[in-house]
């Protein structure tokens, strides 16, 4: 298993709004977020510490404005915790190791994929293509991805 950690040198190279959205619990707003109409085959990894965190297979259009996907890849690099703010009451996403925002999770995704709904902030994510996967430490994911082009 690669080692991931909350990198402060590439903390330092997000832009405004990726810093934002992971280190300072922002939201991005809906419908702008670059990865939201991506359909490239491949994984989406923590933008500060390269946790693998979902597959394009698990990619869903949920129409809520930012990607939405049915599982994590690895629950394992995902972690979940109680959030009441904003006058809700929400289950926050944040990656394991890199501490990062990345969105919320609903129950109200797909039943047949199992019901839940992650909606993610693109700026929490980078996107790495089927063909990058190997030469980028990912080749062990290459099995939950498929062509959805």
């Amino acid at each position: 298993m690669s080692e991931y950690t909350k990198n402060p040198d590439v903390i330092a190279t997000l832009s405004p709004e990726e810093f934002y959205v992971t280190q300072e619990s922002g939201t991005e707003r809906p419908g702008t977020g670059k990865l939201l109409n991506n359909k490239e085959p491949g994984i989406y990894v923590d933008i500060v510490s390269g946790e693998p965190l979902f597959a394009s297979s698990d990619k869903f259009e949920s129409g809520c404005g930012w990607p939405s996907f049915t599982k994590p890849i690895e629950a394992v690099y995902v972690d979940e915790f109680r959030d009441v703010s904003h006058g809700m009451i929400r289950t926050e996403v944040r990656s394991k190791h890199g501490d990062s925002h990345l969105g919320h999770v609903f129950p109200d995704g797909p039943k047949d994929r199992g019901g839940l709904r992650y909606c993610i902030n693109s700026a929490s994510l980078r996107f790495v293509h089927r063909d990058d996967m190997e030469s980028e430490g990912y080749g062990k994911y290459l099995d939950q991805v498929e062509d959805v082009a």
